[in-house]
C-alpha cells in the first residue's frame, strides 16, 4: 500500500484537505484500494479548521518518516515561516524518495525548503505574483492547473488539487483506475485548459493618457498598432517603448489580450454565435477567434461558454 500523509496546520482548510482525502483516503465499493491515508501535524492534538471546528490529529511529524507521498493541503497565511522541525521533516522525506505534493497555497511552504528552486510550480492565479515575488528562483506557471516533476508536484487553486491528485493516481495506477475514481466522485478525470479561464479578465489600466480606454471602445473595428500610435501622436516605435515601460508588453499583444477578454465577456453574457463574437471583438472570423482564444485561455470558445455562461 502506498502511504499518503497530509501535513496539516491551524487554521486548516477543510476543502483542500478534503481533496486529498477523497482521492486517496475514501474507500469505495468496487474500486481497488491502493492507498493508505492519514494526517499529521507538528503538534498532535486539536487543530482548528476554516469550517469553525477543530479536528483531532493523533500523529506528529514522525508520520512523515514512512510516507510515500506527503501532501501540504494549503498554507495560510502564506507568509508563515516553516519551523525548523517541519523543514527538516520535509527534506528528510524527500531525500529518502517520498513525493512532496502541494495544493493551492501549500506551495509557499514547499518553496521555503528550496526544493522548487530553478523549477516550475503553480498556485492559485490570485497568488501567482506573490509567489514569484517571494521566491524569485521558482519559475511560476500561473496558467497551469498543476505541475508534476515526479518528486515534487504543485497545484493551482483548491479545486485544482483534485485535478492533481487524480493525475497522481493516473501516474501510479493508470488512466483506467483514475477514471474509475473520478467517476465515483462524479468528476471528469481530466479538465481541459488551464486556470487562466477562471481568472477574471484584467481591466485596462489607464497608464497611457486615455489611449487604453479609447482602444477598448473600438475593439470591433479593424484597429491596428499604427492606429494606436496615430491616436497618441507618436511613432509606432515610441508607442512600443511606452507600452514596454508602463505595461510590460507590446501594443499588439495588449490589443489581442483585450479582444480575447471582450470575447470572454460575450461568451458568458450573450447567446451570440462565435462568428458574430469574432466580428464584434475585431478578430474577423470564428477560425481566428478559436485559434487566438485557445492560445490565450487554453480552451475553446465553446467549452468556455459551457463552463461559464451566465444563466
Amino acid at each position: 500500500m502506498h502511504r499518503v500523509v497530509a501535513l496539516v496546520r491551524p487554521v486548516q482548510s477543510t476543502f483542500e484537505l478534503g481533496c486529498a482525502a477523497e482521492v486517496f483516503g475514501t474507500k469505495r465499493a468496487g474500486v481497488p484500494q491502493y492507498y493508505e491515508f492519514e494526517i499529521c501535524a507538528q503538534t498532535p492534538g486539536p487543530v482548528q479548521t476554516t469550517a469553525g471546528y477543530a479536528m483531532y490529529v493523533p500523529r506528529g511529524l514522525a508520520a512523515l518518516g514512512s510516507a510515500d507521498t506527503v501532501i501540504i493541503p494549503g498554507w495560510l497565511p502564506v507568509e508563515t515561516q516553516l519551523s525548523d522541525a517541519v523543514r527538516r521533516a520535509l527534506l528528510r522525506a524527500h531525500a529518502r524518495g517520498a513525493r512532496l505534493v502541494t495544493i493551492c497555497s501549500g506551495v509557499f511552504a514547499l518553496a521555503q525548503t528550496g526544493l522548487l528552486d530553478g523549477r516550475s510550480a503553480t498556485t492559485h492565479w490570485a497568488r501567482a505574483e506573490q509567489l514569484q515575488r517571494d521566491f524569485p528562483r521558482v519559475r511560476v506557471e500561473p496558467d497551469l492547473l498543476y505541475v508534476d516533476h515526479g518528486d515534487v508536484a504543485t497545484s493551482a487553486g483548491a479545486g485544482a488539487g483534485i485535478d492533481l491528485c487524480l493525475h497522481l493516481v493516473r501516474e501510479d495506477h493508470g488512466a483506467a483506475h483514475a477514471a474509475l475514481v473520478a467517476r465515483h466522485m462524479v468528476l471528469p478525470p481530466h479538465r481541459e485548459g488551464g486556470q487562466v479561464q477562471y481568472a477574471p479578465p484584467v481591466p485596462p489600466a489607464d497608464a497611457l493618457d486615455g489611449l487604453l480606454e479609447w482602444a477598448d471602445e473600438r475593439l470591433g473595428t479593424p484597429l491596428s498598432v499604427d492606429d494606436l500610435a496615430a491616436h497618441m501622436g507618436v511613432s509606432s516605435r515610441t508607442l512600443a517603448r511606452r507600452f514596454a515601460d508602463r505595461l510590460g508588453t507590446s501594443p499588439g499583444a495588449w490589443l489581442l489580450s483585450r479582444r480575447v477578454a471582450a470575447a470572454r465577456s460575450l461568451l458568458e453574457e450573450t447567446d451570440l454565435p462565435v462568428e458574430a463574437i469574432a466580428a464584434r471583438v475585431g478578430l474577423s472570423s470564428a477560425v481566428n477567434l478559436r485559434r487566438r482564444f485557445r492560445d490565450q485561455v487554453g480552451t475553446t470558445p465553446g467549452a468556455y461558454r459551457r463552463a461559464f455562461r451566465a444563466s
